[in-house]
């Protein structure tokens, strides 16, 4: 390498890190203490009680029914994992004109956009998370149906499902980002318009 390429690409790595020093410092004066303290209570809650449930009645349920709770929640957080990405990588700029026009749900857009980190947090955090211990005292539950119905070794039909329902969560959710990288606006439009019913300024 010439020396004044190491030159050129010592002044542009230079830069690259006072950029990032500038990010840092502006997301670190944007920090929302309170939210933090609220999300972190909100997710030790819902984590707590939805679990408390689900690992008194679980056990309980049948092979199917089960089943269908483990789809359902998986599903759920990838739809939420789709939610959280769309809405931190989406423009604001055709909501604000929307907005100005009055439509239905550009408001609620607006917001969500504006709150990024915080609607990112709860839909891909929270909630994704509150589903991942579902789905994992769910899948439990299935294997264990699932070996007295077929009558075979416990262990191995655990491995299976576990492997299965991982790779089934992770595939979707990598569809999931896809889907929502390129479409985020239309995503964040709807769910807009489902949020604006539940609030004032529509």
């Amino acid at each position: 390498m010439k020396k004044i390429d190491r030159i050129k690409l010592k002044e542009e790595t230079e830069n690259l890190k006072i950029q990032t020093k500038n990010k840092e410092k502006k997301h670190k004066e944007k920090s929302d203490v309170s939210w933090i303290i609220k999300i972190t209570l909100f997710a030790f809650l819902i984590s707590f009680f939805i679990s408390m449930f689900f690992e008194t009645t679980l056990p309980k349920a049948s092979f199917l029914l089960s089943l269908i709770l483990v789809v359902v929640f998986v599903a759920l957080g990838i739809v939420f994992d789709i939610i959280g990405v769309a809405v931190t990588s989406c423009s604001i700029v055709p909501f604000n004109s929307m907005s100005s026009r009055k439509v239905y749900g550009a408001k609620t857009a607006v917001k969500l956009i504006q709150n990024a980190n915080k609607v990112s947090s709860f839909c891909n955090d929270v909630i994704g998370d509150v589903c991942g211990i579902i789905s994992g005292t769910g899948s439990a539950v299935v294997s264990s149906n699932l070996a007295s119905l077929l009558h075979t070794n416990l262990f191995i039909t655990t491995l299976f499902t576990t492997a299965f329902i991982a790779a089934f969560t992770i595939g979707g959710k990598a569809l999931g980002k896809s889907y929502a990288m390129n479409k985020n606006s239309i995503i964040v439009f709807k769910f807009a318009k489902i949020l604006a019913h539940f609030r004032k300024d529509k």
